[in-house]
């Protein structure tokens, strides 16, 4: 197993890529701490994992507080004795997120506190925790339009993502030498939930999907095998890396006429 002996807390882990990640990685022989706000949903994630024969523990947290971070991270040693892996996941994409014009002021502040803010939490929290654990991984979820402006106008979440990407390559410069790796996870755009919410017009759809040269969205599952190698032991010499997995879009973005 690739992941045998080792904890990992996952954010965001109700649904989408980070119930597909606590899955997979359970699988691989890591015990999870699922996080997220929806109870019902983390409450799931965590019997799938135990159907499937894997240890894993539910612990709700708002991640733009600093208070949960601290006490996710806490619950996760009192549990299980130790961090080596942290997954950054959570994140939102409002459905009132539009060019900077149209943007309300208050969808900003709240896309910037989940997907900015929370992963800056989590690393807060979580690497002292690496640290007593001799060194781990941690990836965060940032997305393909930190590279590229996205045809469909998302300001606030684009710059959000744009932070992660900056942010994790300061950590890993910093923390390189304490045996911490810290990488980007880029997805594609994914038929989760999140984004069908946010296209939610096959106008919408067709206009991200004809960037796309695979032409088709990716599902959730193949981020969660992205994020296993990040994980493991098998990329020990990979750290500050924008980690894409889209399909080829952004290879081939252009801006629609």
């Amino acid at each position: 197993m690739r992941l045998q002996n080792k904890v990992a807390l996952i954010t965001g882990a109700s649904s989408g890529i980070g119930r597909e990640t606590a899955l997979l990685f359970a699988q691989e022989g890591a015990k999870i701490v699922v996080v997220d706000i929806n109870d019902a949903g983390g409450a799931e994630t965590v019997s799938l994992i135990q159907e499937q024969g894997g240890e894993a523990i539910y612990v709700h947290a708002d991640i733009s507080r600093a208070a949960d971070c601290e006490a996710m991270v806490q619950q996760a040693e009192e549990k299980f004795g130790q961090l080596n892996i942290m997954f950054n996941n959570a994140g939102i994409m409002h459905s009132r997120d539009d060019d900077a014009v149209n943007t309300d002021e208050s969808v900003w502040d709240l896309t910037m506190a989940i997907n900015a803010k929370g992963v800056f939490l989590g690393c807060k929290y979580g690497i002292p925790a690496l640290r007593r654990a001799g060194g781990g991984s941690i990836i965060n979820t940032a997305s393909f339009v930190a590279l590229v402006g996205a045809a469909t106008p998302q300001v606030a979440y684009t710059a959000s993502k744009g932070a992660v990407l900056a942010l994790t390559r300061e950590l890993a410069v910093v923390h390189a030498r304490e045996n911490i790796r810290v990488n980007a996870l880029c997805p594609g755009p994914l038929h989760t939930e999140l984004l069908m919410k946010f296209l939610n017009t096959e106008a919408k759809k067709h206009r991200r999907l004809v960037h796309i040269p695979m032409g088709r969205f990716g599902q959730a599952r193949e981020m969660a095998y992205a994020a296993l190698y990040l994980a493991s032991d098998e990329s020990s010499y990979v750290t500050g890396t924008e980690f894409v997995v889209d399909g080829g879009i952004t290879a081939a973005y252009v801006t629609p006429e």
